[in-house]
């Protein structure tokens, strides 16, 4: 990094700092990246972006948009799936669809899409229960990618006399063949990520923050993108909340576990663990049901967390405004909560006392808005977020589909009325 990024990077990185610690920077700190708008730009489709394994099509593309808006943190490559197109369809996925891949519903310029649906059915609780690993193998992996489909008939024999059986149930024709694709996954991605860690190290030196630190989930989230899906992860609510109840306990031990090494170095201080709540909305969870499915082991995670130097960045999606009081009980600076749908001023005078805020300002009206409406949008919003600092600056859902003179106005009002 040049000694002049290098300054521009150390301003960023106390821009937001200052909102994270509750104190007023010298302006709004603007935590949002490229998306598949800064590819789109750029006159590539995301599709393009994804099966180009030099990475020149989204770097280029994240270099020029932060270059020209200046945000203070850095837009990197992975939630565009930049060149990684053909080793995600390599894995035969049935759940997750991204732009490009052959024979997929969805278009060249759409985000990746994820198909829900449930992996563990109704009669398979006590199987999942005593046997997760048998019922992850023929069950759970044969569902989710096409690849693994063989594992279903997967049956070993166990003899002290030797291990033919294990070499009978491995070889058969549909075996090799997926053993084959497995290690052609893996030949790729051995040559992918090193492409890829430098891919980013480049788009930090150009002097944005990165501050993502790992990743965490909350165990009810998991139980319900994994394993039931939507409807059945609240019916099991009702049903069997024991059942729930352990799993959600289990994984919520195990993930404190990786939790508490984290950060052993130091050189994590500061970071941020990341994290979508998915099923903690106002919509999907009464307040009782959300502190004992949810908030027991959301807190527990922010805590654990902080412990170790860092912070948990959490996107609120959907409605939150029932839980604002909930989401107060945490320790002061723990947290960074962003917001999908929020009454800002509800926000900034309960949780925002006690952590950063961030987010809320509609993605719609960067799509179907005019600039001018954006700006009258966008000022009144901030009279309101910004107040005192302890905000920082997202969209409600990201920049995807926006009209470029929005943004340009947008980045405008944030460097020029954003100013404290």
């Amino acid at each position: 990094m040049t000694k002049e990024n290098q300054k521009k990077y150390n301003e960023k990185l106390k821009r937001l700092q200052d909102a994270l610690a509750l104190r007023t920077p010298d302006r709004v700190p603007i935590d949002l990246t490229g998306g598949t708008f800064m590819i789109q730009r750029t006159g590539h489709t995301l599709a393009e972006s994804n099966f180009d394994e030099t990475l020149e099509i989204a770097k280029e593309a994240a270099k020029k948009f932060m270059l020209d808006y200046e945000p203070d943190v850095m837009s990197g490559l992975g939630l565009t799936f930049a060149g990684e197109g053909r080793g995600h369809e390599m894995q035969g996925p049935k759940c997750y669809l991204i732009a490009g891949m052959s024979n997929s519903p969805i278009g060249d310029d759409s985000m990746p899409q994820f198909i829900e649906f449930p992996t563990l059915l109704d009669d398979e609780f006590e199987e999942f229960r005593t046997d997760y690993t048998g019922w992850g193998l023929k069950k759970f992996l044969p569902r989710t990618s096409s690849v693994l489909e063989p594992f279903k008939d997967l049956n070993l024999t166990f003899s002290h006399r030797g291990i033919t059986g294990i070499v009978d149930a491995f070889s058969t024709p549909a075996m090799r063949e997926t053993i084959k694709k497995l290690w052609e996954i893996d030949d790729f991605y051995k040559e992918y990520r090193p492409k890829y860690a430098k891919a980013q190290k480049e788009l930090a030196d150009l002097g944005f923050p990165e501050m993502t630190g790992g990743r965490a989930a909350v165990p009810f989230d998991k139980y319900s993108d994994d394993y039931r899906g939507m409807v059945l992860s609240f019916v099991d609510v009702f049903e069997d909340e024991d059942f729930v109840l352990e799993y959600c306990n289990k994984f919520h031990k195990e993930q404190l576990a990786r939790l508490e090494k984290l950060n052993q170095d130091g050189k994590n201080t500061g970071k941020q663990v990341w994290m979508a709540l998915h099923k903690g909305s106002d919509d999907m969870m009464g307040n009782n049901l959300y502190r004992k499915f949810y908030w027991n082991h959301l807190s527990e995670i922010i805590s654990t967390v902080f412990k170790r130097g860092m912070i948990t960045n959490m996107f609120c999606e959907g409605e939150y405004n029932n839980k604002l009081e909930i989401l107060s009980e945490v320790e002061r600076c723990s947290a960074y909560f962003t917001f999908d749908k929020i009454d800002i001023k509800k926000a900034k005078e309960t949780v925002g006392k006690v952590c950063c805020i961030g987010g809320g300002f509609p993605s719609p009206l960067m799509i179907y808005a005019t600039p001018d409406k954006v700006e009258e949008e966008l000022k009144r919003f901030l009279d309101v977020a910004m107040k005192d600092g302890g905000y920082i600056f997202r969209l409600s859902a990201g920049i995807n589909g926006a009209k470029e003179e929005n943004v340009d106005r947008m980045f405008k009002v944030l460097h020029d009325y954003g100013k404290y």
